[in-house]
């Protein structure tokens, strides 16, 4: 489990200034993989009742932008962010909940595909969204339509 003070060693390690909006976004981040804007602003807002919208946003573009989170956005999903960066990994979604888990990519090394052709282009990321149905989803029972 990470502490305040790894949150504090990881702020200042990328020469960001220790606040409580940054320790606290950064805290319901790593508590919520995979979080959305709307989930994170409220973790943030139980510790920090007085904290805006727009902190919350400029805090997430200042975490992100010094590689401490990871924003994805899979197609027909609102930005998410996750605290797991700095490897080589994808994602799974579920097409019925939406649930979003990590995959491990196979290769060991960044980009773990290599395009045909690159076009001129220095790639130094793939991103790779699996689609699917999670186990809970798998085993849910099928609910029949408004009309059955």
């Amino acid at each position: 489990m990470t502490t305040v003070s790894d949150f504090e060693r990881l702020l200042r390690g990328a020469a960001l200034r220790v606040t409580r909006p940054r320790l606290a976004v950064l805290g319901a981040v790593h508590a919520q993989p995979h979080a959305d804007t709307a989930s994170i602003f409220g973790a943030v807002r139980r510790e920090l009742p007085e904290v805006s919208h727009q902190a919350v946003y400029d805090v997430l573009r200042a975490l992100t932008a010094a590689g401490l989170v990871r924003r994805i956005e899979p197609p027909g999903s609102v930005a998410r962010y996750e605290s797991r960066v700095g490897d080589n990994h994808h994602h799974v979604v579920c097409r019925s909940c939406g649930a979003i888990a990590d995959v491990d990519c196979l290769a060991d090394e960044a980009p773990c595909l290599t395009a045909s052709d690159g076009r001129g282009f220095a790639i130094d990321e793939a991103e790779i969204t699996y689609w699917g149905s999670c186990p809970e989803c798998r085993t849910a029972p099928a609910t029949s339509g408004p009309n059955e």
